[in-house]
């Protein structure tokens, strides 16, 4: 079993360091948050050696990794145990029944796992943190929640109810940009067949004519010729760059600049970046009325919201409070909110309201995201309809003024 390394805070603030042997990071969290340590790192010291010689002479494929549980099924699962477990059912009898009705052979498989960890004595919140495919850390943190109140058939509902919205935004930001990702992608496939196949033939029929060509054509001619004689080596380039960015998105480094320019992004970066403030204000209403404390909220939030440049600033305000600072006045050093979040958010600290102004707040920022959604296509068309009119001029002017050329000299 794997050892990791973490650092961590008590919630007096001290210093917390060790290891401890886990199967995932999950459940270092898990354990970690069950001696009240607030983890800041985590890292995998080793594996255990496992015996393949009892392998020896077998094999087998393992798709695996092309397993995955859909936000549909997730929200669906946690309807169902909600209310499973409200109408008194016991919690390892419906985890058995869900795992033998279930379409997915992922979720079926893991609740089936989670149902024997729990007749081995194991908590719930440690005997999901083992399944971090289908529970996230704030699935798990808010069935911790659940269990230290009694009511894990609420935090079941809490989390269907905040899956559904969280589904919902992610089908706006798809919708929206479903139109031009289409045009776009439609375009470079008209490009790609003008140069392989409508500029060659062209090419002959100007050669056999003779005479002083355009700029344009001439323009036109060398792209696709280059094309043509090239196209292993830009076809090569094309998926080396691919990896390699990739591959750098997945380093700590890359991932944070990433997730920040992202909000840079002309048209759509200001729809990200409120599509995340949205997810992090909702995520943080959840914990804070679960009874969740704030300082353990917000590292559960930072990893929630699902970029890194967001959980950079949330993990800043966590310190922040940690250090004896206000709610409000840590999440204005951040400058992550405008004026008037930041009132609703003063107005909820006052009242002792938090969660509530947290609540309105994501209201907020969802209908701000809808309304520009809205207006996201009607921007988008005078780019699209610019770029499609230069594409057709200069398809235009490189292949048919040499032909209206050629026939006004025979004319003569």
């Amino acid at each position: 079993m794997p050892i990791y390394s973490y650092t961590g805070r008590h919630v007096d603030g001290s210093k917390a360091t060790g290891s401890i042997e886990a199967i995932g990071r999950s459940e270092v969290v898990a354990q970690l948050e069950q001696q009240a340590i607030i983890p800041v790192r985590i890292i995998a010291l080793n594996d255990s050696k496992v015996d393949k010689s009892s392998d020896a002479g077998k094999f087998s494929l393992n798709f695996s990794f092309l397993e995955k549980a859909t936000l549909d099924e997730i929200i669906m699962l946690s309807r169902q145990l909600a209310s499973l477990t409200r109408a008194g059912v016991p919690i390892v009898s419906a985890l058995r029944g869900l795992s033998d009705t279930v379409k997915n052979p992922l979720i079926a498989l893991d609740l089936a796992g989670v149902a024997d960890n729990l007749e081995k004595g194991q908590e719930l919140s440690v005997a999901i943190a083992r399944y971090p495919k289908v529970f996230s850390d704030l699935y798990v943190s808010m069935i911790r929640v659940g269990e230290s109140t009694g009511r894990i058939d609420d935090s079941f509902s809490q989390m269907a109810s905040y899956l559904t919205l969280e589904r919902q935004t992610i089908r706006n930001l798809k919708q929206a940009t479903r139109y031009p990702t289409f045009v776009f992608a439609a375009i470079g496939v008209f490009i790609t067949i003008i140069n392989i196949f409508v500029i060659p033939s062209f090419k002959e029929v100007f050669d056999s004519i003779g005479g002083q060509l355009p700029w344009q054509t001439i323009v036109l001619i060398n792209i696709s010729d280059f094309t043509l004689a090239y196209w292993p080596h830009v076809l090569t380039l094309g998926v080396a760059v691919v990896m390699l960015f990739r591959r750098w998105k997945k380093s700590a480094e890359g991932r944070l600049a990433w997730d920040e320019f992202k909000f840079k992004i002309p048209l759509v970066g200001s729809i990200f970046y409120r599509a995340v403030l949205a997810r992090f204000s909702r995520t943080f209403s959840v914990v804070l009325s679960a009874g969740m404390p704030i300082e353990q909220g917000l590292a559960v939030v930072a990893k929630a919201v699902d970029n890194e440049f967001v959980g950079a600033k949330v993990d800043q305000m966590r310190k922040g409070i940690e250090r004896g600072e206000g709610f409000t006045s840590a999440a204005k050093r951040t400058a992550m909110f405008s004026p008037l979040v930041m009132q609703m958010l003063s107005v909820g600290e006052e009242t002792g309201r938090v969660d509530e102004m947290l609540a309105e707040v994501a209201d907020f920022y969802e209908e701000e995201v809808e309304y520009k959604l809205l207006g996201l296509a009607s921007a988008i068309e005078p780019i699209l309809i610019t770029i499609i009119g230069a594409l057709v001029l200069v398809l235009a002017l490189g292949v048919f003024l040499p032909l209206w050329e050629l026939s006004a000299a025979v004319n003569r």
